[in-house]
């Protein structure tokens, strides 16, 4: 018999499976019929595998794009995909039914973007316990071994990046900055508080505890309000810390809705010229508000191929029990991320909008 096979998701392939011993006398041997029925039941057995993708929300572009990857992979590979959303983000008791659901269904495999890293822990262990697969996407559990594995963005690096950018945009003005941060909600998930500090560690700004948000004492900072991660709470957050100082000039954004929110919000008050925003996603209406001037820099992250990495790994642990590893140094496989900008600085690897809208969360 060969040795197990062994799914390696590095750097370097971001999905290579090794083969050992593939071509031993033993698979030489095989016949053409022995073979054909093998090949039959791999695909019987893939028919009887069950997925499933549980989201935040099910209109968050971001998520939609999640969907398309999976489903995409899923009809691929030929296994049944059931998807499951929150109301809002945030909404934990519907994430919770969405996990009992697929214990219940006997899935192998659950992909799942935790409205609370924290909260959903003890029906993510029955699962586990289950025997299912639990990947997170994009959002790590805390602690991160909560789950089997996670894909996503390096979020703290997706958070440094704009704030390098937006540091090195204002030049020696980024002493007298006046900077609002629009989060995500008061849970402080770990989406949250990774981007947050990144961008404060990548704009200069000394950070306290690196899982918390708004301790920092720079006084820089005008202060922080929630978004929800959609355009209304965008606008609304920036109106409040407008109201605390209107003389913002920088503003930072969980994501990219939101940005468009605080947007509108600087521009019913005439101060659209005023603030530099950067942001975080890559979506295709966030590219394009970068092309517009809306945003002056946002990262992207890619969650189809998040979304489509994490069916494969669904279908080759049902195969053979095979669990996904982690990115080299990491706690979490690193699905990449890229600064867009069509202001470009020195030392800082960046796409345009107009490359950027040839991928936009691919």
């Amino acid at each position: 018999m060969s040795r197990p096979i062994k799914m390696s998701l590095g750097d370097e392939a971001p999905y290579a499976i090794l083969w050992e011993d593939i071509m031993t006398n033993t698979f030489k041997a095989v016949l053409l019929g022995g073979a054909a029925a093998l090949a039959l039941g791999t695909a019987a057995q893939a028919q009887d595998t069950t997925a499933c993708l549980i989201t935040k929300t099910d209109t968050n572009p971001f998520f939609v794009k999640m969907r398309e990857g999976a489903s995409a992979a899923a009809e691929a590979a030929g296994i049944t995909l059931q998807t499951y959303a929150g109301t809002i983000d945030g909404d934990v008791e519907s994430q919770v039914a969405a996990v009992e659901t697929c214990i219940a269904a006997g899935a192998s495999g659950i992909l799942i973007t935790p409205s609370d890293s924290r909260a959903l822990a003890p029906v993510i262990g029955q699962a586990r316990e289950a025997g299912i697969l639990v990947i997170a996407l994009d959002t790590p559990f805390e602690p991160a071994d909560t789950a089997d594995a996670t894909f996503a963005t390096d979020n703290f690096r997706a958070g440094e990046l704009i704030g390098e950018w937006a540091a090195a945009t204002l030049g020696e003005e980024a002493a007298n900055a006046r900077i609002a941060l629009l989060d995500l909600n008061a849970s402080e998930v770990s989406v949250d508080y990774l981007r947050d500090n990144g961008f404060l560690q990548g704009f200069g700004i000394d950070i306290m505890d690196p899982t918390d948000i708004g301790d920092e004492t720079d006084p820089r900072i005008v202060g922080n309000d929630v978004t929800n991660g959609n355009e209304e709470g965008g606008r609304t957050a920036m109106e409040n810390l407008l109201q605390v100082d209107p003389s913002v000039n920088v503003v930072y954004t969980i994501n990219e809705p939101a940005a468009a929110g605080a947007y509108e919000a600087l521009r019913a008050f005439g101060l659209e010229d005023q603030a530099l925003i950067v942001s975080v996603d890559g979506g295709c209406p966030g590219v394009q508000n970068v092309a517009e001037g809306v945003i002056g820099a946002t990262s992207m992250q890619f969650p189809l191929l998040m979304a489509s990495l994490g069916i494969d790994a669904i279908v080759q642990y049902a195969a053979d029990g095979t669990l996904p590893e982690n990115s080299p140094g990491l706690d979490f496989f690193n699905t990449g991320v890229q600064l867009v900008t069509d202001h470009p600085v020195e030392g800082i690897e960046s796409i345009s909008s107009e490359e950027a809208l040839d991928l936009c969360w691919g």
